[in-house]
């Protein structure tokens, strides 16, 4: 036990967060059992640990472990948690929990046998905490850790404190608010930069980001997909070639059954592997309004701009690329779906969008439709600049 508080000690005091990630803020911490979900390269250990550092320090009342340790292959969850409250721990945090074979069950276990101890653990977004699990479902508080928005990256890299808005308050004073952040800093120098190096945060490490990404992706795929959804070894390059082909393509509707003959697999197998790669975060789906799998979507879309430039480095269309951005920005609280009316976006059922790389002031007369543009720092009207939703969180 000793040397799991030595290293959750150095871990602790080592620990660098330069972005306070908003997440931290919106969690009920007082709840027993908290499950942070996270793609891989989120930042999901570096959230548990500072945590740990900005409400306990190092004292040993709380305790990060990792199922990484070796330690776990011959004794359990249940047996460490009982030795940590009897030696008066209170708050347990637990990392990599997907590594962990019986993890739901004994986590229940914790739940009922030990009132007293609070347990925050860390989970691959492939997990499902809720859907399908009869153990936890119940009990557990579910929570996304997305990668960095525009707001956190501007954050951090001129060193402001600018605030995060509601969608409601975009659409009703994006004029006023993007002049009130255009008084600190100029959004546009910066967020061509976020769009191709600015979601993950390991773009803060002194290390090639692109050749890190591409090695965070097959981690994704070997890892998230193939282990946590007991998928061969043997499939790996069918998913790496369709994943391949459907990044080149996006934004574009599948042609399953051309997929099938290429990938050389079922189309039912295809439409599995499609929604894998969307529980990775690698892929986005793009849905009519009541439509949802295992129907096939009306649109792909790469998961984020970085992915993008990582694949398909200076080749990036610009057009699919402000539209991802758009999608995932949105995707982190609102419901997105394709629209009827020959517009990119269907946001909650009710605001219809257009994507613009350029100004068009002839949009400014239709007051049904909301358009967000790319080279504008202030709207007008129902013309919205398009870096103001990466302030939605």
């Amino acid at each position: 036990m000793e040397a799991f508080y030595k290293t959750h000690q150095y871990l602790v005091e080592h620990v660098q967060s330069p972005i306070r990630r908003q997440l931290m803020d919106e969690i009920n911490w007082n709840h027993r059992l908290i499950g942070i979900k996270g793609c891989r390269g989120v930042g999901k250990t570096t959230f548990l640990l500072q945590y740990a550092k900005d409400n306990f320090g190092t004292d040993r009342s709380c305790l990060y472990i990792n199922f990484n340790n070796f330690y776990f292959t011959q004794h359990t969850l249940v047996e460490f948690a009982e030795r940590f409250c009897e030696q008066g721990g209170k708050t347990l945090l637990i990392d990599q929990t997907f590594k962990y074979e019986n993890w739901s069950r004994e986590l229940r276990e914790c739940y009922d046998k030990f009132p007293e101890l609070h347990i925050v653990f860390s989970g691959s977004s492939v997990m499902r905490l809720i859907e399908d699990n009869t153990d936890i479902k119940d009990i557990v508080a579910s929570y996304n850790l997305r990668g960095f928005s525009f707001r956190e990256y501007l954050n951090n890299s001129t060193g402001c404190n600018l605030s995060s808005y509601t969608l409601q308050e975009i659409l009703q004073n994006h004029v006023e608010i993007a002049g009130k952040i255009c008084k600190e800093v100029q959004p546009l120098d910066y967020f061509q930069a976020y769009l191709h190096h600015g979601f993950y945060p390991f773009y803060l490490e002194n290390r090639n980001y692109s050749e890190n990404l591409l090695k965070t992706m097959n981690m994704m795929l070997e890892v998230d997909i193939l282990l946590i959804k007991q998928i061969d070894l043997k499939y790996l390059s069918k998913i790496r070639k369709l994943l391949y082909i459907l990044m080149n393509s996006a934004p574009a509707g599948p042609n399953v059954s051309q997929l099938s003959v290429e990938i050389e697999t079922s189309r039912a197998t295809i439409m599995n592997y499609i929604k894998y790669l969307q529980d990775a975060r690698l892929l986005n789906l793009l849905y009519m309004e009541g439509e949802t799998f295992p129907k096939k979507p009306k649109q792909i879309y790469v998961q984020n701009t970085n992915l993008m430039h990582a694949i398909c480095p200076g080749n990036v269309d610009r057009e699919a690329e402000y539209k991802t951005f758009f999608y995932n920005a949105l995707h982190a609280r609102h419901k997105v779906n394709m629209s009827r009316y020959q517009n990119d976006f269907l946001i909650d059922y009710q605001f219809h969008f257009r994507c613009d790389a350029k100004r068009q002031q002839k949009y400014q007369a239709n007051n049904k439709i909301f358009y967000a543009t790319a080279d504008i720092e202030t709207g007008n009207k129902n013309e919205i600049p398009l870096w103001l939703f990466g302030f939605l969180y």
